[in-house]
């Protein structure tokens, strides 16, 4: 099987990509909304003096917040109406996705269809504003508590600063869940994943020039970073592999007469990817893991000891942090797979059709099989996620915070399986450019004749 890379040159000629207008109008508009996303990191939340609050982040970037940082593409450091970022909507369709695997009206809606999934999807936007609401009224908590060099972070703290800035960080992260939406409908790409995309691309120079400025001053060797270049590009090399990796079980269809016709069995292929969660399962379980530490930050002196020490538990590089993030990881690799992919319906639409796996009857038997196969493809999946996040946290442990957070497992992986999806989708627009320009061709040939 062609790698991505090879089908997206064999499909993409100059000249198709000249007579694709649409193409080009939805990278337009692509390119246009996360330019928009990038200013808006920019522009600090009113009343705070982001020089004072970026000083007091210094002490903090490896870290947690680092973590967080990372996510919300340096809208934290710079405290921007972004700052928030997508998290609470992801922190909600977590809830939403474990809601409706065990509430059984919850699911009985996820099973009527379009309208069902819209219900969902507006139970889901509820959640995020609320969970929004309370993460706003902690940053605003935290805000008025923080103070570098003796200065605080916020002129005129109160009430009124409290209430503005949760509005305006509740403004930006339902405007991103708008324009993540618009993205995924008008432009190339899951719109909610690319967000996330572009926020860790455009933070990788920094990233370097952090390594770089290490080595100049004698922090880091010169081998470490090097070793570190050769370390990231085999990480995306695998995760490539990994990605496009597959399971095709063998589907074989009867004979079937259609009136005086009589058509031949063929065959076909049912393919399960080795990795069906995608990216979902580390950006779900680094969510979780920003709890205790944001619950922290929002009580500030006021957190009880036992919270303090449990944030101190989470921090990055702690055992407990390490193996609760893989536990994370496998358990929303599992539940995340059991929600996308149904082996039950997938044995009632091949019966429907005819289709059968040879060795197991159609139905019950043939449900049993592909979930046998898709567990074990989801245990390698799990362990492959597992070992691509953590590798690097351990390494960045054990050089004392040296390397950037930014140069993490959980970073290239969602920078890669992201740009595989939107290559995946580019590739598909200039196909149907090709087979509509085929398609014109022999119309036209019919027409002269």
């Amino acid at each position: 099987m062609s790698s991505a890379a090879e089908q997206f040159t064999s499909n993409f000629d100059i000249r198709n990509f000249a007579k694709a207008d649409e193409l080009k109008k939805r990278l337009l508009f692509t390119l246009g909304a996360l330019i928009v996303y990038r200013l808006g990191t920019y522009i600090p939340i009113p009343g705070v003096n982001p020089d004072v609050f970026a000083s007091a982040f210094q002490s903090q970037q490896q870290g947690i917040l680092g973590q967080i940082n990372l996510f919300a593409g340096g809208a934290i450091e710079r405290m921007a109406i972004f700052a928030l970022n997508i998290m609470p909507y992801i922190s909600a369709s977590i809830i939403m996705q474990m809601m409706t695997a065990m509430v059984p009206s919850l699911e009985a809606i996820k099973k009527e269809g379009e309208q069902g999934r819209r219900q969902i999807n507006h139970y889901t936007r509820m959640l995020t504003v609320a969970l929004a609401i309370v993460q706003g009224l902690f940053i605003a908590q935290t805000l008025m508590g923080t103070t570098s060099n003796g200065l605080p972070a916020v002129s005129n703290p109160g009430i009124f600063f409290m209430m503005t800035t949760t509005i305006t960080l509740v403004g930006g992260v339902m405007f991103l869940l708008w324009l993540g939406e618009q993205i995924t409908a008008r432009g190339v790409g899951n719109g909610i994943s690319l967000i996330i995309f572009a926020g860790i691309i455009a933070e990788l120079p920094r990233a370097a020039a952090f390594l770089l400025e290490q080595a100049k001053s004698g922090q880091i060797n010169a081998g470490v970073i090097i070793a570190i270049i050769i370390g990231a590009i085999v990480i995306i090399a695998f995760v490539v592999f990994m990605e496009r990796s597959q399971r095709r079980l063998l589907v074989q269809y009867p004979r079937r007469q259609q009136g005086n016709r009589m058509t031949q069995g063929e065959k076909s292929h049912l393919p399960l990817k080795l990795n069906t969660s995608g990216v979902i399962p580390p950006i779900f379980a680094s969510s979780l893991m920003f709890l205790p530490a944001t619950a922290v930050g929002a009580l500030g002196e006021g957190a009880p000891l036992w919270l303090q020490n449990t944030a101190a538990l989470f921090t990055p590089g702690q055992p407990l942090y390490m193996a609760l993030y893989a536990l994370g990881i496998i358990f929303f690799c599992f539940l995340y797979t059991s929600i996308v992919f149904n082996p039950s319906d997938t044995a009632d639409n091949l019966k429907k059709y005819g289709g059968y796996i040879q060795g197991y009857r159609p139905g019950p038997r043939t449900a049993e099989y592909i979930d046998f196969v898709l567990t074990r493809l989801t245990v390698i999946g799990a362990a492959y996620l597992t070992a691509v996040c953590l590798l690097p946290e351990i390494l960045r442990s054990q050089s004392n915070g040296s390397i950037p957070v930014y140069l993490g497992g959980t970073s290239l992986l969602i920078a890669v399986t992201v740009t595989l999806d939107t290559v995946q989708q580019i590739q598909g627009y200039l196909l149907a450019q090709q087979y509509e320009s085929l398609i014109k061709k022999s119309r036209l040939r019919g027409a002269k004749r």
